[in-house]
C-alpha cells in the first residue's frame, strides 16, 4: 500500500475527525482524482509534437494519456474544429497517490526558486488547481530527449465541501503551501 494511503487512513482522518468535527469516518474528504493535461498549440502546424508530449505524459504519469481536441474553430490561430491540441490523464486509486507523493517528496522541490504553492488556487468546491512550467522537474523526464520545454496544468479533486476542508488534507498529506 502507498505511504501517501496509509499516512490518510492512520494520522489524517483521526485529526480530521477533531477538527471538523465530523460524526462519520465517511465525512472525512478524501482525494477523489488527479487530472494532468498539457496543452500542445504547435501541434497544430507539428503533429509529433503531441507524440512527443504524449510519450512525456506516459512516463510522467504511468498510464497513457487521451488526445484533447479543439471545440471551436479560430482564424487567428489556424485552428479548425475537432483538431488535436493537448493530451490529458485522469488518475485514481494507487497511481493518483503513486503520483501525488512524487509531485510532493520529488518534483516541487525541485522547482527553482520554489517558496511553496499559492493557498489561492481552490476553485470554492473543495477542489486544487496548480500550473507547472516545465515537465523537467519529473525525474523520469531525460533532459536530453525533450525536444520542447512544456507545462502542464494539475488539478486535484477532493470530496471536501469547502476550500478550507480541502486545504486542511492536502496540508496533512505534505503539500508544502506558502507560509
Amino acid at each position: 500500500m502507498n505511504e501517501l494511503k496509509s499516512i490518510y487512513q492512520g494520522k489524517i482522518v483521526p485529526s480530521m475527525m477533531d477538527k471538523f468535527e465530523y460524526k462519520s469516518v465517511m465525512e472525512v474528504p478524501k482525494v477523489e482524482k488527479i487530472i494532468i493535461n498539457m496543452g500542445v498549440g504547435d501541434a497544430v502546424q507539428n503533429s509529433k509534437l503531441l507524440d512527443n508530449a504524449i510519450e512525456e505524459l506516459t512516463l510522467i504519469s504511468g498510464q497513457k494519456p487521451v488526445v484533447t481536441r479543439a471545440k471551436n474553430s479560430i482564424a487567428g490561430f489556424r485552428l479548425r474544429e475537432g483538431m488535436p491540441i493537448g493530451t490529458k490523464v485522469t488518475l485514481r486509486g494507487e497511481r493518483m497517490y503513486e503520483f501525488l507523493q512524487k509531485l510532493i517528496r520529488v518534483a516541487l522541490p525541485r522547482v527553482r526558486d520554489f517558496r511553496g504553492i499559492s493557498n489561492k488556487a481552490f476553485d470554492g468546491r473543495g477542489n486544487y488547481s496548480l500550473g507547472i512550467k516545465e515537465q523537467l522537474i519529473f525525474p523520469e523526464i531525460n533532459y536530453d530527449n525533450v525536444k520542447k520545454i512544456r507545462g502542464m496544468d494539475i488539478a486535484i479533486v477532493t470530496t471536501a465541501n469547502t476550500d478550507e476542508e480541502s486545504h486542511e488534507l492536502l496540508l496533512q498529506l505534505g503539500m508544502p503551501f506558502q507560509k
